[in-house]
């Protein structure tokens, strides 16, 4: 679906490549002059459409460089305008003589997304895909990085096609009751054929939000608590997994007062690794607020290692979390020693499988973003009011489906959504 764009008349320009002393940067033009800008400054009358050009960039009488020109006529290009790429040598002087060429050319310096703002808007991805563009450079882990392909690649726009066509074949079947209810050959209550659908998109929605929790943490990063008893050994264990002291050890009992968070990275995603204050009853104000903290971050943490001590601990247990005991001991059964470091390999090889079995893996990618959620949520909801008015009057449901496209267009970026566009696309760098 193509929107038109506030921009149409605009042709921008910016650095693509990381600013600084550089052999090669990249300056990106975008929009109806972006061909014409780049013949002024190459003193060419017409550029080859995808043909690397070698020309000497000019203006006012005096060359600026000499660069390669890549001209991308629209719509078939990155924003679905004429785009033009200089890779130019990427000293300060040449970037700032180029870009003080092209706005005395009449060319505008784009904002922070801009680029691929157009290209949502002009037709050449959804909203959902430029999001999964964004996580790609900022990804930081190989998990990120293949999560933000699969994003970027449409798997999402994918699910949710599914969910609109559920919901339009359901609607197909209702409005063929409001419209032809006087007519023969129209079945008594067609509308509950729409059941089916609505069934399959429910649980469908209802699939890819109880997955959500996994995108989420694959892209911002995987949170383990350290917790357990006074003196359990969470510190020391913290230090052998990260390999270096980050962490104050004592055989004084409440050493640990705050949470002490290091990051690493296990079987290929970003992973939070918290030590926590222990877990005793205290008339100590101080200790007492250490103890709170830890609990709360015990409860928010997506994985738990609890440290027993002499068998006695004060945190439950759920599923998913690792329980080590006695782990000051010499070798217990779970054949740990966090003084010694014996056995932390295990640990950590435990901790990939976990890992890997809950958040990676060939599972596509799905709800990433609270955005993604929130509409989600809002279609399911629509949904499950369609199927509980099915029978009941045909214009309730017809507008509950209704409800439920218009969600599900806003998480596309269909929708007129200005203040979602403009707080995602704030988030790009200058000049993608």
């Amino acid at each position: 679906m193509t929107v038109k764009t506030r921009f149409q008349d605009e042709t921008i320009f910016a650095l693509s490549t990381a600013s600084g002393r550089a052999g090669v940067a990249v300056i990106r033009l975008s929009g109806p002059s972006a061909h014409a800008a780049a013949c002024a400054l190459s003193r060419a009358k017409n550029l080859p459409a995808r043909q690397a050009t070698l020309r000497k960039l000019q203006h006012n009488q005096e060359v600026i460089d000499e660069a390669l020109l890549l001209y991308f006529p629209g719509p078939h290009s990155f924003t679905g305008e004429d785009v033009v790429e200089l890779q130019c040598h990427g000293s300060h002087a040449v970037i700032e003589s180029i870009s003080s060429a092209l706005l005395d050319l009449g060319l505008q310096q784009a904002k922070a997304g801009e680029f691929t703002r157009r290209a949502v808007e002009n037709g050449r991805m959804d909203l959902t895909e430029a999001e999964g563009l964004m996580d790609l450079i900022d990804a930081q882990t190989s998990g990120q990085r293949r999560q933000a392909l699969r994003q970027m690649g449409g798997v999402l726009r994918e699910t949710y096609e599914g969910w609109r066509n559920g919901l339009l074949d359901a609607l197909a079947q209702v409005e063929g009751e409001i419209d032809f209810a006087d007519e023969a050959d129209v079945p008594d209550a067609l509308s509950h054929a729409a059941w089916p659908h609505l069934e399959q998109v429910a649980s469908d929605i209802t699939a890819a939000l109880a997955r959500a929790e996994c995108g989420r943490a694959v892209r911002t990063g995987i949170d383990i608590a350290i917790i357990g008893a006074p003196n359990a050994g969470k510190s020391t264990l913290l230090n052998q997994l990260v390999g270096r002291d980050v962490a104050i050890t004592s055989h004084q009992a409440g050493t640990t007062r705050d949470i002490v968070e290091v990051h690493m990275v296990i079987a290929g995603m970003p992973v939070t690794l918290a030590d926590t204050a222990g877990l005793r009853d205290t008339h100590d104000d101080i200790e007492a607020e250490g103890v709170r903290r830890a609990l709360a971050k015990a409860k928010d943490a997506h994985l738990r290692i609890i440290l027993h001590r002499d068998g006695k601990t004060n945190a439950p247990t759920q599923d998913g979390d690792i329980v080590l005991k006695n782990v000051e001991g010499v070798i217990n059964n779970n054949e740990i020693n966090a003084l010694t470091g014996y056995g932390v390999d295990d640990l950590l090889r435990q901790l990939e499988t976990i890992i890997r079995d809950r958040f990676t893996g060939a599972e596509p990618a799905g709800l990433t973003r609270a955005r993604h959620t929130e509409c989600a949520r809002r279609a399911l909801a629509a949904t499950q009011s369609a199927q509980n008015h099915l029978g009941l009057a045909p214009e309730l449901v017809s507008e509950d489906i209704r409800t439920a496209l218009r969600a599900i267009d806003e998480l596309a970026g269909r929708s007129d959504i200005e203040e979602v566009f403009d707080r995602i696309f704030s988030q790009f760098c200058v000049g993608k």
